[in-house]
């Protein structure tokens, strides 16, 4: 056996999926506070809660929007897959923090934990008396995140964002798409999902630098300012050639060829790059006097569009299955372009975890991806799929705040606290629960 074999082999050994749940969590302890709505704030408390956080979702009577958005209008046993896809992991609770005792409430758990986190409008939890100048006064320890489509001070604070406005505010949505047709958005929530991994990264750097210096501190994201971020070399080309990106379909700018081509029985993706990458592939395609030609990357790029009609001419004559194995063969790029089913039902993904299967207490047997980095000894996991209304009230107000079982009952009385509205499906459990699994306080 090869001494590259055997290390895979023990790498294969630590990341053994078998083992995921006997495995500690990095950010155990940590405890965030989620008063967030739809996809941009909850998903960076998502991510967050893959890997150990105690995250308690916090709704309103009506409850998160994203219970009632959901693909061609389709729910699973009363659940959105809109809703559950950024939610995993939480304890849900029902409260109205504009009422006094909800605001009480809210404090003292703020004293017991370490990030805040909303994506409300602007100035919202200041209005309840729950803003970073109150908390800081509560718990000076305390990180509180803030993140909206145009952040909380500035001249467009408060306008309405979703993503497709912020894909195009951040100018993603005018470099997507064809040259000779319009813009186009991404078939993803790219701007939320991002947007929240960057959210999740800057608090794991608040919160290392207060285990440092002790301080807490404000976060205010736009996400506006995210889609910006994350267009690689769009804007220094634009900055020193005052020359707008133009639109190129699935041709990489920067890389050829790079692009997906169409074969005899469907679509591959092909790259190219480096100089014996390049000529793997002209060797693959009989065609070494294009090698001899544009050996050269930048000579390659200015040529490009011959060098991509050869390319899509020789795959069209081929299987995907046969231009992938070339690839294997001759050291360049190839794969087939992947549906959801097929990554869904990989074994490789399976095998990784990167791809999940978990038995949920409400929802049964679920398949779901995980957050990567794969980690060898603290892995992110899922545990548990989004929850009803209110589902955890009385875990959280009994077991971390402490109160009786009469004072939670009083508090639901008074309407401070409550839990799913019968006459809304979506907020409620499947039809099918047995009224206890899931429940950690009776």
């Amino acid at each position: 056996m090869s001494k590259g074999k055997a290390y895979q082999d023990f790498l294969k050994s630590k990341f053994d999926i078998g083992q995921l749940f006997d495995k500690p969590e990095p950010l155990a302890g940590v405890r965030i506070l989620e008063v967030c709505y739809v996809v941009l704030g909850p998903a960076a408390c998502d991510y967050l809660g893959e890997f150990g956080a105690e995250v308690i979702k916090f709704e309103g009577q009506k409850g998160d929007q994203m219970r009632f958005v959901t693909p061609y209008a389709y729910f699973w046993k009363n659940m959105s897959p809109g809703l559950e896809i950024e939610n995993h992991n939480k304890y849900w609770v029902g409260m109205h923090l504009g009422h006094p005792q909800g605001k009480e409430l809210f404090q003292e758990l703020v004293k017991k934990s370490d990030v805040v986190a909303d994506n409300l409008t602007p100035g919202r939890m200041a209005e309840w008396g729950l803003s970073y100048k109150e908390l800081k006064q509560i718990n000076p320890g305390i990180i509180q995140l803030h993140v909206s489509g145009y952040g909380s001070w500035g001249p467009w604070t408060g306008r309405t964002s979703y993503d497709a406005v912020a894909q195009s505010m951040g100018a993603l949505s005018p470099i997507t798409g064809f040259e000779d047709r319009g813009p186009i958005k991404s078939g993803v929530w790219i701007a939320d999902w991002i947007t929240g991994l960057s959210c999740s990264v800057a608090i794991m750097a608040a919160l290392n630098y207060r285990e440092r210096s002790g301080e807490g501190q404000f976060i205010d994201y736009m996400q506006v300012e995210n889609v910006i971020r994350w267009l690689d070399w769009t804007w220094l080309y634009t900055y020193k050639t005052n020359e707008d990106r133009k639109r190129s379909g699935n041709r990489d700018l920067a890389i050829c060829p790079s692009d997906l081509f169409e074969c005899k029985d469907g679509w591959v993706a092909l790259a190219a790059f480096s100089k014996p990458e390049f000529k793997g592939l002209c060797d693959a395609m009989g065609q070494m006097a294009i090698y001899d030609k544009f050996a050269d990357p930048t000579a390659r790029l200015k040529e490009a569009k011959p060098v991509l009609d050869i390319v899509a001419k020789w795959t069209k004559t081929k299987s995907v299955a046969e231009v992938v194995e070339q690839g294997d063969k001759y050291g360049f790029a190839a794969s087939r372009v992947l549906n959801a089913k097929d990554a869904y039902n990989d074994p490789n993904f399976l095998q990784r975890g990167a791809i999940q299967e978990y038995d949920d207490h409400l929802y049964g047997k679920m398949r779901q991806e995980c957050y990567p980095p794969r980690m060898s000894e603290t892995p992110s996991k899922v545990k548990w799929s989004s929850r009803p209304v209110g589902f955890d009230n009385r875990y959280v107000f009994q077991k971390i705040l402490g109160l009786p079982l009469e004072e939670i009952k009083r508090l639901e009385f008074e309407k401070v606290i409550f839990g799913a509205n019968p006459a809304v499906p979506s907020q409620n459990a499947p039809p099918d629960w047995d009224g206890k699994s899931g429940i950690k306080l009776p």
